[in-house]
């Protein structure tokens, strides 16, 4: 990979010649450490660099590039430029008999199945770090928890994290560094690296308890004097720094509204006509009521007001107005808050700034006159703001406090090669250890309902968020009203939806329960855990297109149903059994096994995770020849559809839910009826391994195929229980009897299946399974364990997608 070519390749790509350290970067190893001031192109260097070694078979450059963003804003800039560089490359990749790398965003309610179908395909993923650690904590927001092992899986295997201005991450640089220590430690089924990046990186701030160590050797990446010359004017542009005529003295209602007005006066003031403006504030509340007040004193001006609180369709549109550019005659002002700090191409001859922590004044002023662009320098206005306690929320007044002694202390210019180099500690935060990941990869509730809070580990304890969007709400949600797309969701701080719920008039907002399968009701005093998805009443207000989320907001939504939405989440759906025709269970099995078996080849898994693997695709579903399923697939039968008895089906025609049953009379309802667990224990019953060790992972790989049974096995609370209070777990009782059924050639004899291994301690079949499963995480590890689970469901999806595809 010659220094020459790959200059090439990047004016290619991007149109532009790469800065000397974006060729190092794309030339030599990957490093650790990527130390780069704003505004030279840390996006384009790190993707343009990982298309490059993807496509010359880098042994070095995992098969996904997951790029990190601390704030939601504009991510779908951040991946329209991957697509075009992607684009861009695509012929090469043709060429060389590959295909081109596609572009993902992981956001709430976002349901991409593509890239999680095809862990053998080059992919970038991009996304906030609430959603991509989220799904590296297996507690994935906004999205059904029974996929979440899946995103678990491919996150921690063949993947690079790129970690994109790492100053503002908070305790989720903690999490980061830590997750690094224990994919060392624990072991994954693909290598797996990360790379932080910043312009303001303190190296200390990445040795955590567990990472300590490799903190202090870790390889980095910066500018040099040739960075330096090729950068010209982009190092050397001068921004002005003066101090505002206001201040913010207390947080009041008067207060602020006197602050926000005299601010809106001194903005008008300020802007150069023609140009763009930026006013950066902490608070989105702020930043709503002067992009307000500045509209109300110059209706005639292009205002534009930009933060994480608007919905996607919303959103997107402020994007396109983004990119266009201010006006020639009289310009734009844009009103924002931290959210514009990260991930966004935006720049401004005038920037307005509330006082923040110094590495987030650092990444502010890069947004003014970022590409030297303003003739005779520009202008960097800072507002102070003297407060204490929960009122300077979202930091901490001591940050105000340091970075104020800096701006006081003679600095006239805040240009990138004016700014003072200022180390700071890392702040102390919650800090994942090891017990909690375990923990972590049992992906059921407890009997409360209530999961593992992962919150702490990835946001401030003060800014934790769930997510919300409007339907029309007569008394309740029905049951079947669907899941959200993406488009509709709008990221909420758990303070302001305890705002909105804590109205006068009371509105309730609903979360779904999968386990009762209802919409529950949630009030202010109620309990809500970050991540949470609520459905609002579009009548009751909360949400104005134009500047966002508004707790006091009551005039109507409009309500965005998607046209083609999923089902809500239930632990009872089982929609996968339904194609356009009845398949044989022989058949599917054998198909199963047959794509599996592609599938580790392709992987090049090593071959006793490939025997496992395949092993496990060919059982998976054999457990459908129980009589209850067998019962629900014959009612799917039309009249004229013959004798179908004869044969053990794996799936029928039709629509809607399965009814599981056990014939008698009148019959007996089984609707809690889960196959995967008589597949399991039929398995147990037979299953022959090559290697005796085996035989608990394929049991395991066979059970979590669906992601609804996993770790433990117990009865749902409202499951029907039998009168000789034989155990019972998911629809299947102690006791019932398998038929004989074909798996991979071999005649099985019927089977009675057994749940003895739901006890506690040694039965009459061995070890309970929770010691088995706890045996198995202990010896293969969290992220190896998923990831052979991961294929096992890959494999069932990819048999049922040829299936689906030979009925129609």
């Amino acid at each position: 990979m010659e220094a020459p070519e790959y200059r090439e390749f990047f004016r290619r790509v991007t149109g532009f010649p790469p800065f000397p350290y974006q060729q190092r970067l794309g030339t030599g190893p990957w490093p650790s450490v990527l130390e780069i001031p704003t505004g030279l192109g840390k996006t384009a260097s790190v993707v343009v660099a990982w298309l490059w070694k993807r496509l010359h078979a880098d042994a070095g450059t995992p098969r996904r590039l997951v790029y990190c963003l601390p704030m939601r804003v504009l991510v779908e800039q951040t991946a329209e430029a991957a697509r075009g560089w992607c684009d861009a490359a695509a012929a090469e990749f043709t060429d060389r008999g590959g295909s081109s790398p596609t572009v993902h965003t992981l956001m709430g309610g976002s349901v991409e199945v593509g890239w999680r179908g095809e862990p053998e395909a080059d992919a970038i993923l991009v996304g906030t770090q609430d959603m991509l650690l989220s799904r590296a904590l297996m507690r994935g927001y906004g999205m059904s928890r029974y996929q979440w092992t899946v995103d678990f899986a491919l996150l921690h295997n063949d993947s690079l994290w790129a970690y994109d201005e790492v100053q503002l991450m908070g305790p989720a640089l903690g999490t980061s560094a830590q997750l690094e220590a224990f994919r060392q430690a624990f072991g994954t089924a693909h290598p797996t690296r990360s790379l932080w990046m910043s312009a303001t990186l303190q190296p200390e701030w990445l040795g955590t308890v567990d990472f300590a160590q490799q903190a202090s050797s870790l390889t980095s990446v910066g500018i040099r004097d040739d960075d330096r010359d090729a950068a010209g004017e982009r190092l050397r542009a001068g921004k002005r720094l003066i101090r505002s005529g206001v201040s913010l003295e207390g947080a009041s209602k008067s207060a602020v509204g006197d602050y926000l007005s005299g601010l809106a006066d001194e903005v008008l003031e300020r802007h150069l006509a023609g140009s763009q403006t930026l006013v950066i504030l902490n608070r989105v509340d702020r930043a709503q009521e002067l992009f307000s007040a500045v509209r109300k004193k110059a209706p005639e001006m292009d205002v534009l007001l930009l933060h994480a609180r608007f919905r996607a369709a919303e959103r997107q549109a402020l994007e396109e107005r983004l990119r266009t550019g201010p006006q020639a005659g009289p310009g734009r002002i844009v009103v924002a808050t931290q959210a514009v700090e990260a991930g966004i191409d935006i720049t401004s001859a005038t920037l307005f700034t509330e006082l923040a922590p110094w590495s987030s004044m650092v990444q502010r002023f890069g947004r003014c006159n970022r590409y030297g662009e303003v003739t005779g320098g520009a202008t960097v206005v800072w507002i102070d703001l003297k407060q204490e306690g929960k009122d300077a929320a979202p930091y901490e007044a001591s940050d105000f406090q340091a970075s104020r002694a800096i701006l006081e202390g003679g600095l006239d210019d805040v240009g990138p090669g004016s700014l003072p180099p200022v180390s700071t500690e890392r702040p102390l935060t919650q800090v994942l250890r090891r017990r909690d990941v375990l923990d972590l990869f049992d992906t059921e509730p407890d009997l409360s309902g209530f999961d593992i809070d992962i919150s702490p580990f990835i946001r401030d304890p003060g800014s934790p968020q769930v997510q919300v969007f409007w339907r029309t709400v007569d008394v309740r949600p029905p049951a079947d009203e669907p899941r959200p797309a993406r488009d509709e969701l709008c990221t909420v701080s758990m303070g302001q939806i305890r705002a909105y719920l804590g109205r006068n008039d009371a509105p309730p907002g609903w979360v779904w329960d999968p386990l009762g399968e209802r919409w529950e009701k949630k009030r202010a005093k109620d309990a809500l855990i970050p991540g949470t998805t609520l459905l609002l009443d579009a009548a009751r207000g909360g949400y104005d297109p134009g500047i966002g989320f508004d707790a006091g907001s009551r005039s109507a939504v409009e309500a965005l149903p998607p046209e083609d939405a999923d089902p809500q989440d239930s632990a009872n759906d089982d929609a996968s059994v339904r194609v356009g025709s009845f398949v044989p269970l022989s058949d599917h099995l054998q198909r199963a096994r047959r794509v599996a078996r592609e599938l580790v080849q392709r992987l090049e898994e090593r071959a006793e995770n490939a025997a496992s693997v395949v092993t496990a695709a060919g059982w998976h579903d054999i457990g459908k020849a129980h009589p209850a399923f067998q019962a629900a697939m014959l009612d799917a039968a039309p009249e004229d559809a013959g004798d179908l008895a004869g044969t053990l089906w794996a799936k029928s025609p039709g629509a809607g839910r399965p009814r599981y049953r056990m014939e008698g009379d009148p019959p007996e309802p089984r609707p809690y009826f889960r196959h995967e667990l008589a597949s399991m224990l039929a398995w147990l019953a037979h299953g022959k391994p090559e290697r005796k060790g085996d035989i608990d992972l394929v049991a395991f790989l066979i059970l979590a195929h669906h992601g609804k049974i996993r770790m433990g096995l117990r009865a749902l609370p409202n499951e029907r229980m039998p009168s000789d209070e034989r155990l019972v777990a998911r629809g299947v009782w102690d006791g019932d009897e398998l038929p004989g059924a074909e798996v991979d050639g071999t005649k099985l004899p019927p089977t009675t299946l057994r749940l003895d291994l739901m006890r506690m301690g040694r039965g009459e079949m061995g070890p309970s399974w929770i010691e088995r499963t706890q045996r198995l995480l202990d010896t293969s590890g969290p992220f190896h364990l998923a990831w052979l689970e991961t294929l096992v469901r890959i494999a069932d999806w990819r048999a049922s997608a040829e299936e689906d595809s030979d009925a129609s």
